[in-house]
C-alpha cells in the first residue's frame, strides 16, 4: 500500500472513532488510566479529553467553528453567555443542560452541509429565528410557562444543514 493510503485509512477510522464517541456508542474511560503514561502522548492524536471551552475575544461567548469533523462541548456547572456556532461539512453537539443561565442569551449558527446539536436546561425559554434552504432548525424541548424564565436566543442560517433543539 501507498504511504497516502495508510494515511487515508488512519484519517477515516479516526473520524469513525470520533462520531462514535458523539453518537455514545464508544466510552473512553479506559483511557483516562492511561493518560498519564507514557503512551498518552500517541492516544492523544485521535481522542481529546477534557479540553477547555472555546472562549471567544470578549472573554464570555464561546466560538467553535467546526471543518469536516466535529465536536462536543459539555457545560458542567459553569456560566453560559452565549455562543456562535459554525459547522461546515460536520456537526457539534453543545449541552448546557448543567448550565448556570441567569440571563438572556444568544447562540448564532451557521451551517453548511453540517448540523448543530443543542440541549438545553428546561428551565429556559427558548426562541427560534432561522434561514434554511434545503435544511431546517428542529426544536424539540419543553415549553417553559414562566415568562421571568431566561430566555435562549437561536438565531441559525443554514445551507444544506440543520440544528437540533432538546432537552
Amino acid at each position: 500500500m501507498k504511504p497516502g493510503t495508510i494515511i487515508g485509512i488512519l484519517f477515516v477510522v479516526a473520524s469513525l472513532l470520533k462520531l462514535a464517541t458523539l453518537w455514545g456508542i464508544l466510552h473512553w474511560s479506559w483511557f483516562e488510566t492511561m493518560s498519564e503514561g507514557r503512551w498518552a502522548m500517541y492516544f492523544c492524536i485521535f481522542v481529546l479529553l477534557h479540553r477547555p471551552l472555546p472562549i471567544g475575544e470578549d472573554g464570555k461567548r464561546i466560538c467553535c467553528s467546526v471543518h469536516y469533523g466535529g465536536d462536543e462541548y459539555v457545560y458542567h456547572g459553569e456560566t453560559f453567555h452565549g455562543a456562535r456556532l459554525d459547522a461546515f461539512c460536520g456537526g457539534i453537539r453543545l449541552d448546557l443542560r448543567e448550565a448556570v443561565i441567569t440571563e438572556d442569551e444568544e447562540i448564532d449558527i451557521h451551517t453548511f452541509l453540517g448540523g448543530i446539536e443543542l440541549f438545553l436546561p428546561t428551565t429556559v425559554n427558548v426562541e427560534v429565528k432561522s434561514q434554511s434552504f434545503i435544511g431546517g432548525v428542529g426544536n424539540h424541548t419543553k415549553t417553559q410557562a414562566d415568562t421571568t424564565a431566561p430566555t435562549i436566543h437561536i438565531i441559525a442560517s443554514n445551507f444544506f444543514g440543520g440544528v437540533d433543539i432538546k432537552n
